[in-house]
Parts: structure tokens; C-alpha cells; sequence
């Protein structure tokens, strides 16, 4: 039997993917008004990578609301007047054969640039950062319905699969974390049913060939905060509300963010990776300093994870995956534009 490759072809449902790589979702603070809409700078930046040879490009995190914003520069999905500049971008991921993700989110508490942030209890992520506004329980409901508008806005867009942002300490994680979810209400008693019913909206949205990625950060990385086995608890909540991919990253909450400790080795959070796919037998898709090929591709090999996303390697290098492929000595003749195949 031929080994896993991350250069093989993956489909569930109608994604279709050429290969298994993705390029990771990562805010470019680009947008140059307050309006939320992609400009020419996204255009190129994501369009370079579907001609890299990326098999899923994923675009920034996108938010739906104004004040749900890491920055006023971040991408936005609340209007209609957003779509067409990432219909664009769309149309010219998938003219190059790649297809187009996107992660829709909301930052809650970590909106830096709301005047006020929102979260489910009035706990502010550290000290330099501003207390939120507990939210009522009508007002979740109805960030519940802007969730289910933006990727109502998704699917118009073009866009072949939606990613729900439930990391990093983002609104969806500040919910379903023990540390920052102390509220009394049915938010409360049931920490993921504000995930769970943003992920049944999302299905009523999109095609019923489209699958829906679920974005977790699987340990907290800080005391009080879940490990490995809650998140395994969470995932399947959330596959039981309608996820069907799992998109395992880490961190986020309380001090540690993303990219803080234990993460300095490479592959730190594929055996998060491993564990939901081998608890919940769902696709997954593992990230974290994926950058080296070999590694990438050892990944898939080993079948710890069914995609790889690279995101700093790809800021490096927009063809990251074509050179991937020179280097492991992979065929190159379906991912390398005919205008570069001198160069392999």
C-alpha cells in the first residue's frame, strides 16, 4: 500500500481538495478604513498562494461584528457590502486550482479596539486590557444570528468550505473555558451550547455537500484551564452539533497566548492532533510549526492528522508547497504553474 502523502488528494462530502496542504489562516491587520473589506494587499496575498500550490487557502479570521474585531483593520462579514471583494478573492483561488476557506469569528473580550469588548463574564483577558461587558443572554442570542449571517455572507462569496473560529481564546473559547465562562444561565450550566448552536445556524446555512471545520485549541497551557481530555468532551459536543472537520490548535487563554509556551519545537501540537482524531474518528487538521517539509509530510504520512497547515512558512514564502514538493522529490506537474516549470 502507497505511504500517506500530504501531496495526495483529499475530499469529504463535496471538498474536493488537489492535496492536503492548507495555508493557515492569519490576520493581515490590512484593511485600511474601519468597513472591514478586503483590499488589493489581501487580494495578492492570497491569490499568491493558491499559485504556490496550496490545495486549501484559508482566509483571515473575519469577523461579525464591528467591536468583534481583534483590530479596526481586521476583516469583516456583516454587511453585503463586504462580499464582492471576497467573491474576488475567490474567484482567483479557485483560477489557479485551489479552493477558498474561510474562519469566521469574534473576539470578544480580546477586541482591543472596541471601547467597550463584550464577553461572557466581566473578566479581562490580563492587566493591560480593557474589563468587558457581560453579555445577556438575548444579546448571545442575537451574536448567535450575526454568526449565522456571516456565513450566510460566506456561502454567497463563493467560498468551498467555512471554518467556526472556537480558539485562542477568541468569544467561542471564552464560552466554553471554565475560566472565563462564569455566568449562571444556559450559557453557563452548558459551556459549549454557545459553540454548538453558532455551528447548527452555520448548517442551516451552507450546502448540505459543504462540510463545516471547527476550530479548538485543545490545552490551555495554564492553571484551572482544560487539557487534552476536555477538549476531547468539547470536540464532541461540537461534532454532535454539525463539525465535521476539527482544526487543532492550542493556547489562548489566561496569560498564554498562541504562540507562547510549550510551543518552541516543531510539530508541539500534532499529538493534540492524533488524540481528537483517534477519540472522535473525524478528519483533522494539524498546525504548529509545520514549516519544515519533511515534518509536514510526516505528519499525513503517519496519518496523525489528514491536512497540514503551514502559516509562517507561507508568509516566507508564498510557494512554499511548490518547493515542498521539489523537496521531497514529489511529482510537481499538477500543482506547478505552467509559467514556472522551467524553475522545476
Amino acid at each position: 500500500m502507497k505511504e500517506p502523502s500530504m501531496f495526495d488528494s483529499f475530499s469529504l462530502k463535496g471538498l474536493e481538495l488537489k492535496n492536503r496542504i492548507m495555508m493557515s489562516p492569519m490576520c493581515q491587520y490590512s484593511v485600511d478604513k474601519k468597513d472591514g473589506i478586503a483590499t488589493d494587499w489581501h487580494y495578492i496575498h492570497y491569490i499568491s498562494r493558491a499559485i504556490g500550490g496550496a490545495g486549501l487557502v484559508m482566509v483571515e479570521m473575519t469577523d461579525v461584528e464591528p467591536d468583534g474585531r481583534i483590530s479596526d483593520h481586521d476583516l469583516g462579514l456583516w454587511s453585503e457590502k463586504q462580499i464582492p471583494a471576497l467573491k474576488k478573492i475567490v474567484d482567483g483561488i479557485h483560477q489557479h486550482g485551489a479552493k477558498a476557506a474561510i474562519q469566521i469569528a469574534h473576539a470578544g473580550r480580546k477586541a482591543e479596539d472596541a471601547e467597550v469588548p463584550v464577553a461572557p463574564s466581566a473578566i479581562p483577558f490580563d492587566e493591560n486590557s480593557k474589563t468587558p461587558r457581560e453579555l445577556t443572554t438575548e444579546e448571545i442570542y442575537e451574536l448567535i444570528e450575526k454568526f449565522r449571517t456571516s456565513v450566510r455572507f460566506a456561502v454567497q462569496a463563493g467560498f468551498d468550505v467555512i471554518e467556526i473560529h472556537g480558539a485562542h481564546g477568541y468569544l467561542i473559547h471564552q464560552f466554553h473555558s471554565p475560566l472565563t465562562n462564569q455566568r449562571t444561565d444556559e450559557f453557563g450550566k452548558e459551556l459549549t451550547k454557545f459553540g454548538s448552536d453558532i455551528l447548527k445556524a452555520a448548517k442551516e446555512e451552507i450546502p448540505t455537500d459543504m462540510p463545516l471545520i471547527m476550530r479548538i485549541s485543545a490545552k490551555e497551557y495554564v492553571d484551572g484551564g482544560y487539557d487534552i481530555n476536555g477538549a476531547i468532551e468539547l470536540a464532541k459536543a461540537y461534532k454532535e452539533a454539525g463539525a465535521e472537520i476539527f482544526d487543532i490548535s492550542s493556547g489562548g487563554e489566561g496569560q498564554i497566548a498562541a504562540w507562547g509556551k510549550p510551543g518552541t519545537h516543531a510539530g508541539y501540537q500534532v499529538p493534540l492532533a492524533r488524540e481528537i482524531k483517534k477519540a472522535l474518528d473525524v478528519p483533522v487538521i494539524a498546525v504548529g510549526r509545520l514549516d519544515d517539509p519533511t515534518l509536514a509530510n510526516a505528519v499525513v504520512g503517519t496519518e496523525d492528522a489528514d491536512l497540514v497547515a503551514v502559516g509562517r512558512g507561507m508568509l516566507r514564502n508564498p510557494y512554499w508547497a511548490l518547493e515542498a514538493a521539489k523537496q521531497l522529490r514529489k511529482s510537481t506537474d499538477e500543482i506547478v504553474p505552467v509559467q514556472y516549470k522551467l524553475g522545476f
